[in-house]
């Protein structure tokens, strides 16, 4: 395997909104769109590097886009070097913090870096790093909101077939215990007794909330508590994981490996999850995934599935991937799901490609 040398040139950005099948209904607000930022990298050599973001936000695009910018424009005509550049990108913006959009921008690059380097040895992502394409487990994401609970027990049963997925993602934290039992109730009727169920708070929860309610659902048989209380409340996390039975995940929201670190010194949770937006792209993931590896705590995906999927295949503590479906429609290929589990492409590179007239469709004005 020859891997060739790639220089940047320049960066193509282009800011999409989505609709979604299933609409977000969570403490953290609705969303019937997704705004999701494309970015090509384009070499000297005419490889071109692609990822995506997705910033929850439409607005924030136009922040987020100007220091991806600004960052190609620092390495115009250098050599594409991820971990070097993560380095240099982050003193680069450190002036105005190591989180929040300094990371996004620096992860958004990251990931295209990457892709670009797989492209240029004609190999998939997950082979450059060392490991092969098998397929990766995963978990639906799609669905069960907190949506009128009526309707969850169909859902579940769609959600299931989608992928003949045993294992669902479904969201807590409803007006009342009840309402939250029901909910649970629901979705086993419909998904099957079997299924397995990861349990996302959302950050609804104060400390007190999420001490009652996590220790009342505590022998439901739940696969995971995600993010009962606000993300940041780390001490607050370590109690939770020692007084609860259910494993404790959180993670998505850690700015960059040492937010990982600090929460896995603090034994503040049981699994650990980050988002590649905000853990730093591919770089901020492999540097985190050997923290994780050291503290032998597992590991898994949030959003990002076809980047993350070759991610897991080079994570000594592999857990789940969370799969969602909520940039298929601007993809020219998506990934395809057989048994509950993520297949990788046989393509060089992440596997992504645009689908130019989906683009074009829900193409963001300026």
């Amino acid at each position: 395997m020859k891997t060739e040398t790639l220089t940047y040139h320049s960066v193509k950005t282009r800011a999409v909104l989505v609709p979604l099948k299933r609409p977000v209904v969570s403490r953290v607000g609705l969303f019937k769109d997704w705004p999701v930022i494309l970015i090509d990298l384009e070499t000297d050599e005419g490889i071109v590097g692609r990822a995506y973001l997705e910033p929850y936000l439409a607005q924030s695009v136009r922040y987020i886009i100007p220091a991806i910018h600004d960052l190609v424009a620092t390495h115009k005509g250098k050599v594409v070097a991820p971990f070097d550049n993560f380095q240099a990108n982050r003193k680069a913006l450190s002036l105005i913090g190591l989180q929040g959009v300094s990371m996004i921008a620096i992860a958004g690059l990251d990931m295209a870096c990457w892709d670009a380097l797989a492209k240029a040895s004609n190999v998939p992502l997950a082979q450059l790093l060392g490991g092969d394409r098998g397929p990766v487990r995963s978990y639906n994401s799609n669905g069960l909101w907190l949506n009128p609970l009526d309707g969850l027990e169909d859902e579940a049963a769609e959600l299931a077939a989608e992928g003949n997925f045993t294992s669902l993602k479904l969201r807590l934290g409803r007006a009342t215990l009840r309402e939250d039992l029901t909910a649970v109730e629901a979705v086993r009727r419909g998904a099957g007794d079997g299924v397995n169920l990861m349990c996302d708070f959302n950050q609804g929860q104060t400390l007190s909330d999420a001490l009652m309610r996590c220790h009342a659902l505590d022998d439901q048989g739940l696969y995971w508590f995600e993010e009962p209380i606000p993300y940041d409340e780390i001490q607050n996390y370590a109690r939770l994981t020692r007084e609860l039975v259910t494993p404790v995940q959180l993670g998505e929201n850690f700015y960059g490996p040492r937010a990982l670190n600090d929460a896995l010194e603090a034994k503040a949770g049981d699994y650990v999850m980050p988002d590649l937006m905000r853990i730093g792209g591919v770089t901020g993931w492999l540097r985190s995934s050997a923290i994780a590896g050291a503290h032998g705590i597992p590991m898994s995906t949030h959003l990002y599935p076809e980047v993350s999927a070759h991610l897991m295949r080079v994570t000594e503590t592999a857990h789940w991937l969370e799969w969602q479906d909520w940039c298929n429609p601007i993809l020219a290929e998506p990934f395809a799901l057989e048994n509950g589990h993520l297949l990788i492409p046989d393509r060089p590179g992440t596997g992504l490609d645009w689908n130019e007239d989906a683009v074009s469709r829900y193409l963001m004005n300026d």
